[in-house]
């Protein structure tokens, strides 16, 4: 009795509001975890912003204002959806597609996205020389967020719905911990894991878990570093791309890992900090950190590099039909994928493995 009892309880959290706080244990096949979910949402948020920023060519690129807090984009998300009595209640514990366009739909009415830009004409400085008058053009983008108190009227919230979302509110670290969940894997990257060799050694199998365990949640960003132990909490915040050398350069958009960035945050956290291939200086520092192999001989865990170094991943393990996994950060995926070798043309071992 008393086990019915409790049974029947979590039923109805879950298909509460509160459902959401159970949204990385829902696995159905087309389900992502929560962070990932947040990170589609990043993607097209990111595709708008290129789109404005890539329209012409600017001296100056300025971004004024911030974001919605995620937290509270949950918080109305959850009470919008799963606090509805109308026939387009869903529970929220399920992150597939309609849900996502869903959360998508409620963080674009959280955030208004415009765009100005300035032109200043630069007379001729010196009229007894060439004529060296110029055009100014400053683009500047500005972000309104709204907030979850502005929400209730907007969407007329009943009382019940209200109340929901403030009492979500109060739940902020249990809502922080789920937007940075690194035990919870979509499917991709479970499968990875499954098809891991059993012999697999620890610390082998640790960096392939770390590795799978930002799949699918972490944007791409030219220059993008951490040695964070854990979830970085500048992951999908809007920042400036201050490294050179790439087309976004001096664009905005959120922040993630660049490829080594990305190798370098694995091996830190399955390291528990000990160890990172190349001690930060790049794809070119990993790969000299490490023992030429034979493709033949990959294991789990190794580094695969494109030509000249100018990409780099991390061996997941095989396929069902024998072909070798790469984990990486990618900037033509904008993020971080499994994907099968190609383009990757050398692989070697880190001295972690001591040779083994």
């Amino acid at each position: 009795m008393i086990l019915l009892i409790y049974m029947l309880l979590v039923a109805a959290v879950v298909a509460s509001p509160f459902g959401i706080l159970f949204a990385n244990e829902a696995t159905p096949p087309d389900a992502v975890p929560l962070s990932a979910a947040i990170a589609q949402i990043n993607y097209d948020f990111n595709a708008r912003l290129e789109e404005l920023q890539d329209a012409d060519t600017y001296d100056n690129i300025t971004v004024e204002g911030s974001t919605a807090d995620w937290i509270e984009v949950l918080a109305v998300f959850a009470a919008k959806v799963a606090g509805s009595d109308g026939e387009d209640a869903a529970d929220v514990v399920t992150m597939d597609a309609d849900r996502i366009e869903r959360l998508k739909a409620v963080f674009w009415d959280m955030n208004e996205l415009a765009s100005e830009v300035e032109t200043i004409e630069h007379t001729d400085s010196d009229l007894s020389d060439g004529d060296d008058s110029w055009t100014e053009r400053n683009l500047t983008i500005t972000l309104t967020p709204r907030t979850a108190a502005d929400m209730p009227s907007v969407y007329g919230f009943s009382s019940q719905q209200t109340e929901a979302m403030t009492e979500l509110l109060a739940e902020r670290a249990m809502l922080t911990e789920l937007v940075g969940s690194l035990t919870a894997y979509n499917v991709e990257a479970s499968e990875v894991l499954r098809r891991l060799p059993s012999d697999l050694s620890a610390e082998r199998r640790a960096v392939v878990e770390t590795a799978c365990s930002l799949v699918g949640k972490v944007t791409y960003f030219w220059g993008g570093k951490s040695l964070v132990l854990g979830w970085d909490s500048r992951w999908g915040t809007l920042q400036k791309v201050w490294a050179d050398g790439n087309s976004t350069s001096g664009t905005y958009r959120p922040y993630g890992l660049d490829c080594s960035g990305f190798v370098d945050w694995v091996f830190y956290n399955a390291t528990d900090g000990a160890y990172y291939p190349g001690h930060g200086g790049g794809a070119t520092m990993q790969h000299r950190d490490c023992s030429p192999i034979l493709w033949a001989d990959a294991m789990p865990g190794d580094l695969v590099f494109y030509p000249g170094d100018s990409h780099v991943g991390i061996v997941g393990g095989r396929d069902e039909d024998d072909e070798l996994l790469i984990i990486h950060c990618a900037s033509s995926t904008n993020g971080t994928v499994v994907t099968g070798v190609r383009g990757f043309t050398s692989i070697g071992r880190p001295t972690f493995y001591g040779g083994h």
